[in-house]
């Protein structure tokens, strides 16, 4: 067991709980031999007597060890310590890029851009040292504070030359290419589609799919048409959503050959971003390249790896014979045929007659096998709403539904064509959605009202319904409903449980005050804790549940307080208190501004005493300053509570332009009257 204070390897001090995962936990630790501080991820107990979760631990560390890049979190060290299986690695102080993007809701263009860079970057050197990631998401992008951008968790990381490259391991399904999802052949294209949907994402505030079901969104990433980022972005620069989509295609030969090229054209989407410069590779031209090259057809016939199947011959033969009685379709991009050659000529045989037949040969079958499942899993999804809808209506015998979720019709109340877009909280505590919405902070200033869910199944004082829908718009002071779980079905549920299970002794509890030692519930989830003492024979309703902020975020929804103590002897009819940590005090760094701003010179037609109309504008959207002046230079007192730590100002004015005569025609032009704007950037400072 990790105890606070214990040497691991006799060199890393362990300090606190950082971050957990599904088979390792991390801490930060000092480093007493280098004297500098680091994480160290150690995997858990449970899994550190199976030899396979050690081997997958250990590839985590053999393959990011080589990897030395400023935008690749670094790996200092590995080990075992008496059973301990633990890796060291550099300490990035900051959040991940997921939490960032929960944070702000949608990041700004240049902002995603620059990020995507420094991850394309990162990308870049681990697929020339033949790495594939292969689990590219936010949640593995880390942030630090003074912005530099690293991607960490190579945990299922597979060298580009292995002949296991088939992925077993999917990755999370949101961010997943189609090939993984078909559990197919994946490579560093893989990985500039994941990344293409972590751009997606950061200029949407969403993933591009979504489903009750991993295999329902799977489905969608093989078979549905990507969406169109400017769907839900409209001031989308067409340049990035050209790169989104080309990232994001389906046949990994029309998505970015290299991490390098994506990186070209992100960096000059920064310079022009308006520039129409990208170029999609569209099917037909796609199809042309289907067709084996003659230096393909050399190369498979030479193929070191044995001769063909009657059906692979087949196809081979049909290929050939299509060349010969059909005229070759125009090739629509030159170039990229160049370079698909080029790239095949210079690929080992045994590679590439591997990408020939393997996944070709079973394309069929795999999207048969996927049709299949997707029709079980609608089947499935079906009986089970019939079932939900049958409890609620009284058909099994459940109650009406009356308050089983927010109407249809109050779903819809206050929402408005104008306003701010109002964000998805479901899932969220109730005190982090009203935080959100109208904290001392919040960009809202929502009116947040608290409706109880008693029908709901989820943890107490989890939000299950919102009365006006995500990406609808609400106006600053209005009032938004928020449903909030009371947790009461899932402890009835889990008392009827342990009625049903017959336990003479917890019957004998039930019934009658007798002395029994309190248990030990701190550190369970509240249903959990609530079991554990109805098993010993208290009441439920004698246990009180009181919410407290805890700086250990790690202990969100846990009990981190008791009375009575543990191991001490009371009565089963005794009232007990419970302490539920509902995470660490919301603390959103804010910021301030004040300065002097000159006249707008930089323009041409500026003159002295013309109206100027001053706008300063934060980088979430947020509008600071709108004013008109007529004298320079002008004094911005004080704005506090800014939210981003950069912004803009805006200066704009109407000026007469000079006329002006051709002398080859004698035409004169301007005399009108045009509305001018300077832009100059800003940076807020931080407040104290």
């Amino acid at each position: 067991m990790i105890r606070i204070g214990m040497i691991i390897g006799d060199r890393f001090e362990v300090q606190e709980k950082i971050g957990t995962g599904g088979m390792s936990d991390v801490y930060r630790a000092l480093d007493h031999k280098l004297n500098r501080p680091v994480a160290v991820k150690i995997l858990k107990q449970e899994f550190s007597e199976n030899q396979n979760f050690v081997d997958k631990f250990r590839t985590e560390a053999q393959a990011a060890a080589g990897l030395m890049h400023p935008n690749i979190v670094n790996i200092y060290d590995v080990g075992n310590d008496k059973g301990i299986h633990y890796i060291v690695m550099e300490l990035v102080d900051g959040i991940t890029l997921k939490k960032y993007i929960e944070k702000k809701q949608r990041l700004t263009v240049r902002e995603a851009v620059s990020i995507a860079i420094q991850v394309a970057m990162g990308l870049e050197a681990a697929h020339k040292n033949g790495i594939v990631h292969r689990d590219i998401k936010p949640q593995n992008i880390m942030i630090s504070k003074d912005g530099k951008v690293k991607v960490t968790d190579f945990g299922i990381a597979k060298a580009a030359s292995s002949n296991t490259i088939t992925s077993n391991v999917m990755g999370s399904v949101h961010y997943t290419s189609p090939e993984q999802a078909r559990g197919g052949f994946s490579d560093a294209k893989s990985d500039i589609y994941s990344l293409g949907v972590t751009i997606f994402e950061m200029v949407t505030g969403r993933v591009p799919f979504n489903g009750d079901t991993t295999v329902a969104i799977a489905i969608k990433h093989i078979q549905e048409t990507f969406p169109n980022p400017k769907e839900y972005a409209s001031n989308l620069p067409v340049s990035v959503e050209k790169i989104i989509l080309k990232c994001c295609q389906k046949s990994p030969d029309r998505r970015y050959q290299s991490a390098g090229d994506l990186i070209k054209d992100l960096k000059r989407s920064l310079i022009t971003p308006d520039e129409d410069f990208v170029v999609l590779i569209d099917p037909d031209a796609e199809g042309a390249t289907r067709i084996a090259t003659d230096g393909e057809q050399e190369m498979i016939r030479h193929s070191t790896t044995g001769s063909f199947s009657k059906t692979e011959q087949m196809r081979l033969n049909e290929v050939e014979e299509k060349k010969k009685v059909e005229p070759a379709r125009p090739r629509k991009n030159n170039e990229y045929i160049a370079r698909e050659n080029k790239r095949y000529e210079s690929t080992p045989k045994k590679y590439a007659l591997e990408e020939q037949t393997s996944p070709r040969r079973s394309e069929d079958n795999m999207d048969r096998l996927i049709i299949v499942m997707a029709v079980v899993a609608l089947i499935l999804v079906g009986i089970i709403v019939i079932f939900m809808v049958g409890s609620q209506i009284g058909l099994f015998g459940g109650n009406s539904g009356e308050d089983s979720s927010i109407s249809s019709s109050t779903a819809s109340t206050g929402a408005s064509q104008s306003g701010m877009t109002v964000p998805d909280l479901l899932g969220k505590s109730f005190a982090e959605a009203k935080s959100i919405l109208s904290g001392e902070n919040s960009q809202y200033g929502y009116v947040v009202q608290k409706e109880d869910d008693v029908t709901s199944a989820e943890k107490r004082n989890v939000v299950t319904g919102q009365s006006v829908k995500a990406g609808d718009r609400l106006e600053r002071g209005e009032t938004i409903i928020l449903k909030v779980s009371t947790g009461e079905h899932k402890s009835k549920e889990a008392v009827e449980e342990l009625s049903s299970s017959n336990v003479a002794s917890t019957k004998a509890s039930l019934s009658q005050s007798q002395k029994v030692t309190m248990p030990g519930v701190v550190g369970m989830d509240e249903a959990t804790a609530r079991l554990a003492l109805i098993e010993k024979g208290f009441s439920d309703n004698k246990i009180t549940i009181v919410e407290v902020n805890d700086n250990d975020a790690a202990k969100t929804g846990m009990i981190i307080k008791q009375s009575p103590a543990a191991e001490t002897v009371v009565s089963t009819s005794s009232s007990i208190t419970l302490e539920v940590s509902i995470g660490p005090a919301t603390a959103v760094t804010t910021y301030s501004y004040s300065g002097t701003i000159e006249a707008p010179t930089e323009n041409q037609y500026y003159s002295n005493g013309v109206v100027v109309t001053i706008c300063i504008t934060s980088a979430d959207g947020t509008q600071l300053l709108n004013t008109q002046v007529t004298n320079f230079p002008y004094q911005v007192s004080q704005i506090t509570g800014i939210t981003s730590g950069t912004g803009t100002l805006e200066m704009s004015f109407d000026a007469t332009l000079p006329i002006s005569t051709d002398p080859a025609t004698g035409q004169q032009t301007g005399g009108a009257v045009q509305r001018q704007t300077v832009t100059r950037p800003l940076t807020f400072a931080p407040q104290g």
